[in-house]
């Protein structure tokens, strides 16, 4: 009815409902009591945490709230902020007769996001554009309709970006006193066991050691959570640099699940079951197959 050869659409694009003219006549509608939520637009430069913030709420609470599987979020996105409903009370409305017509063919408004294509290049891999892109590989992945990690060069892929704000590409910071202090800290810690939960230098688990060593490093004042919960609290990045997080998604459970330090040369320092805290390549066989993305804390 719509003309449309996908499922993409965009806030405010016009949709015929009816095929048919449908004439109405004058009508009183009586003033009748709706209920909503409270409602928030997302501006540039926001994100979850801040959100979360402003409106006294937890980013998991925010999340729930709107149904979010991920972190992304673009201007112009309606969010609710709060689950308590407000009773507003429309006036009384006098409406004339009214034809309901296919509207005049218009240029529609720009979409706040839309749907692109990037070509595969030597060297990518969907850990990689996901991160470019500021989406999930899953996400991705779901997108292309891909039932594996499996890309190869030249390959078309559909991306999901932000009009008028492509993904930047990030200048490389230097060191700091604190990064190097982090990697000392890290690597000081080589072969100290793994702990299911522990946070301690007796051992760690992934979300242990990211604990301990951001801590005393004095990267981020954080406090103990699992890797789910510093997934939340961090955002993606394109290139990674020294001590920014690795995640990583569907090892021992669903979602995201193990997280480590990078400590460049494609490598990162982690708590690993069985070899306790090691440096690992991304390219390892196991890791690169649930490797998530690259990020840092808020």
């Amino acid at each position: 009815m719509n003309s449309l050869k996908s499922d993409t659409i965009y806030v405010n694009q016009k949709l015929k409902l009816s095929e048919e003219a449908v004439s109405t006549q004058p009508a009183v509608t009586a003033p009748v009591p709706t209920v909503t939520a409270s409602v928030y637009t997302v501006k540039s430069g926001d994100y979850l945490g801040k959100i979360a913030m402003e409106f006294d709420l937890t980013v998991k609470e925010l999340k729930k709230l709107n149904n979010l599987t991920s972190d992304l979020i673009y201007p112009g996105q309606k969010m609710k902020v709060s689950s308590n409903p407000v009773v507003v009370t429309p006036p009384t409305v006098v409406t004339p007769p009214t034809v309901v017509t296919p509207p005049p063919t218009t240029t529609p408004s720009v979409p706040t996001t839309a749907v692109t294509t990037y070509t595969v290049k030597s060297g990518d891999y969907l850990g990689k554009i996901a991160s470019q892109f500021k989406v999930t590989v899953q996400e991705l992945k779901t997108l292309n309709g891909l039932k594996s990690d499996m890309i190869f060069i030249g390959q078309k892929l559909s991306v999901v970006a932000a009009a008028g704000n492509p993904p930047t590409q990030e200048v490389t910071a230097p060191v700091t006193d604190v990064i190097t202090n982090l990697i000392k800290t890290a690597k000081g810690l080589m072969g100290i066991p793994y702990v299911w939960g522990g946070s301690t230098v007796n051992g760690f688990d992934c979300s242990g050691f990211i604990y301990y060593v951001a801590n005393k490093s004095g990267l981020k004042d954080i406090g103990r959570t699992n890797a789910e919960g510093y997934y939340s609290r961090s955002y993606y990045v394109d290139k990674p640099q020294l001590g920014d997080l690795v995640f990583f998604e569907n090892t021992y459970k669903k979602g995201i699940s193990h997280v480590g330090f990078y400590v460049g040369d494609n490598q990162f320092i982690h708590a690993d079951e069985k070899a306790g805290i090691t440096i690992t390549n991304l390219n390892n066989n196991y890791w690169s197959k649930h490797f998530d993305g690259f990020k840092k804390f808020y």
